[in-house]
C-alpha cells in the first residue's frame, strides 16, 4: 500500500472540503472495495476521506411511500431494519445476502453504489425500484446514475448522501451466488409499482453492468406469475462470458432468477 493521508470527516461539508484539498482524493465508507485495491497497489489516493462516522449519513427513514437509506448505513442495518422489512421486504432480503457477516457489518449502500461493481446487489434494487440517488450536490434518477462498469454519473468531489426508494406494491430478489465472494453471478430484482408498472433489473449478467430486462417486464405486465416467464427468451448478446459461465448460461440465469424473484414477491 502506498503512503496516503487519512482524514475522518466530521460532517458532509467537512468531507467535501477535505476532498478538495487533496491532489487525488477518495471517499472511504465501508472500505470493502477501496482498501483491497489499495493493498494491491491498484489505487494510490493522495488522501482518503472517511465518511463512515458522519451522523447525518447514517440511518433509515420511512415516510409515506418512500424509504430513505442514508449512504453510510451498513448492509447489516438495512437487513435488520424492521421498517425496511415491512415497507420493502425484498430490499432487506437483498442486503442480508451481501457477502458474509464481516462484509455486511462494514459495507455500506453508498459505497456499493458509488463503486458500481457489475456484480453488486444494490444496483439491481435501485434500478428496478426506480430509486433516486441523492448527493451533496443534487438528486440523480436511477436511470441516469449508472453509466457502465464501475462508472456512474458522480462527478469529482461529489458523494452519495442517501438513496430514496419508492415503496412498491410487490418486489422480490433472487441471485445465484458465487460460492466464495457471494457476489451475484446473476441476480434479478423484480418490482411492481403501486401504479401497476413493472420494472425488472439484473446484475452480474451484462458486460455493461446493471441492466433492465425488457422481455421479463413485458411478460409480467401481462401476467404477474413465475409461469409467465416459461416462454421468455433472454438474448445472450452483450452478456458476460467468463470462467464462471458463458453468456448463454447467464441468459438462462436471468430467466430462472427472475422466476424465483417473482415467486418470492408473491
Amino acid at each position: 500500500m502506498y503512503e496516503t493521508n487519512y482524514h475522518r470527516a466530521s460532517s458532509i461539508d467537512d468531507a467535501v472540503a477535505q476532498f478538495a484539498k487533496g491532489t487525488d482524493s477518495k471517499f472511504l465508507s465501508g472500505g470493502q472495495t477501496l482498501l483491497p485495491v489499495m493493498k494491491q497497489r491498484l489505487a494510490a489516493p493522495s488522501d482518503v476521506i472517511d465518511v463512515a462516522k458522519i451522523k447525518d449519513m447514517i440511518g433509515i427513514d420511512v415516510s409515506g411511500d418512500t424509504v430513505t437509506i442514508k449512504a453510510a448505513t451498513t448492509h447489516y442495518d438495512v437487513a435488520q431494519s424492521e421498517a425496511v422489512q415491512k415497507a420493502i421486504p425484498a430490499l432487506a432480503h437483498l442486503a442480508s445476502m451481501i457477502g458474509d457477516p464481516a462484509v455486511r457489518h462494514r459495507g455500506t449502500i453508498g459505497g456499493s453504489l458509488a463503486n458500481n461493481d457489475p456484480a453488486a446487489d444494490y444496483p439491481a434494487a435501485v434500478l428496478a425500484l426506480g430509486a433516486t440517488v441523492k448527493t451533496n450536490k443534487r438528486s440523480i434518477s436511477a436511470e441516469d446514475f449508472f453509466k457502465g462498469l464501475f462508472t456512474t454519473a458522480l462527478e469529482d468531489g461529489e458523494m452519495i448522501t442517501a438513496v430514496s426508494f419508492p415503496v412498491p406494491a410487490k418486489a422480490g430478489y433472487a441471485k445465484m451466488r458465487h460460492p466464495a465472494s457471494r457476489f451475484a453471478l446473476t441476480g434479478v430484482f423484480v418490482a411492481k409499482t403501486k401504479a401497476g408498472d413493472v420494472r425488472v433489473a439484473a446484475t452480474g449478467a451484462s458486460q455493461s453492468g446493471v441492466m433492465r430486462v425488457a422481455p421479463i417486464e413485458q411478460a409480467l405486465k401481462a401476467n404477474w406469475a413465475a409461469a409467465a416467464l416459461d416462454a421468455v427468451m433472454i438474448p445472450a448478446n452483450g452478456l458476460l462470458a467468463d470462467i464462471h459461465g458463458s453468456a448463454a448460461y447467464r441468459a438462462n440465469l436471468v430467466k430462472v432468477m427472475g422466476q424465483r424473484a417473482v415467486t418470492a414477491a408473491g
